[in-house]
């Protein structure tokens, strides 16, 4: 007999029978959650548990420009955050301000309890299952001490669920797990790999009480059929990716400003459109606010690459007739009962 703490993973592709289908209401919209976390080194790992919270500042400015886009923002607070006056300040503002969530995200190395004997490790799910569950608690403790209220949707830091993290979230009262990013595979570094997931949302832990939607990222180019398989065996001759995507051919396309040019985004956005995934879900890293905090915005130029990124995605949306959804509302979907 199956392990019943194993039904539906989070690590491993869902089953068909798994696949979410979303009422009307739900569908062709687009999610927008910010990964709202401490500045760190992101070069040198062992420097990650020095980190300051200063970049939550410009939140509430950076909200008033979404929310002027018609978005509806999620949040996602880590632990260094919540546990910081000025920080939560910065976010209460931002929640009072209309159209913005508090969720959570788990950075195991910064988030109590931090027992000395346990090997380190930047994947929650990589963590001893009770060690794992012990950090998403407290977190969500934390952040209904600061916010008033328990978090419903989470994003594991660097994508990093594991096997038993679905079942852990139900039993810590969350409705959304955000934590699958296709295409992409961690395995190297002792995370998941998700190369051979789809960009369909999907049940996952036991029964219909933990609903699963994977970020936007798609692959792009005339070979983009292929597969992520067959991506990753190219891979394995990194010059090879590079020629790839130089010609067309293939890329690997994630919808966010870091790192991924507009042009690329638009196109990953109408290939996820056609394939039918009903919510193309963004997200970028609280930090990338102000520069020089993360590799993708250095300096004042680059933050302003950064707010034509979005002036052009949203653009696209409305174009498109994508609309937002808050995870408020595919949280209600979920505690909802509402059958496929």
């Amino acid at each position: 007999m199956a392990d019943p703490a194993s039904t539906g993973r989070l690590d491993r592709p869902p089953s068909p029978d798994r696949i979410a289908t979303l009422p009307s209401s739900l569908r062709r919209r687009y999610l927008l959650c910010v990964d709202t976390e401490e500045e760190f080194d992101w070069a040198d790992r062992r420097r990650w548990h020095l980190s300051g919270v200063s970049a939550a500042a410009a939140i509430p400015a950076a909200h008033r420009r979404f929310r002027a886009a018609g978005a509806a923002v999620t949040y996602l607070a880590d632990y260094p955050i919540v546990a910081d006056d000025a920080a939560v300040g910065a976010l209460g503002e931002t929640i009072a301000a209309g159209g913005a969530t508090i969720g959570a995200q788990l950075h195991p190395w910064v988030n109590p309890p931090l027992p000395p004997d346990t090997a380190d490790s930047s994947f929650a799910g990589a963590l001893p299952p009770e060690l794992e569950e012990a950090k998403l608690a407290a977190l969500a403790a934390r952040i209904a001490t600061a916010f008033g209220v328990r978090p419903l949707a989470y994003r594991a830091g660097r994508y990093g669920v594991g096997p038993r993290s679905a079942a852990a979230l139900v039993r810590q009262g969350f409705a959304l797990d955000l934590s699958v990013r296709p295409l992409f595979d961690y395995a190297a570094e002792g995370g998941p790999d998700f190369t051979d997931f789809g960009g369909q949302p999907f049940w996952a832990g036991e029964g219909r009480r933990l609903l699963a939607v994977p970020l936007g990222s798609a692959l792009t180019g005339h070979w983009r059929r292929l597969g992520g398989g067959w991506y990753r065996r190219f891979g394995r001759v990194p010059p090879a990716l590079a020629v790839l995507a130089r010609l067309k051919l293939l890329a690997r396309v994630a919808l966010t400003p870091e790192g991924m040019p507009i042009a690329d985004a638009l196109e990953a956005a109408r290939a996820l459109l056609g394939e039918g995934v009903p919510l193309l879900s963004l997200s970028f890293h609280s930090p990338s606010l102000v520069p020089g905090n993360t590799p993708y915005v250095r300096d004042a130029a680059a933050l302003a690459d950064f707010w034509r990124w979005w002036d052009a995605i949203f653009a696209f949306l409305a174009r498109e007739g994508v609309e937002p959804v808050s995870t408020d509302a595919l949280a209600a979907f979920v505690r909802g009962g509402e059958a496929d």
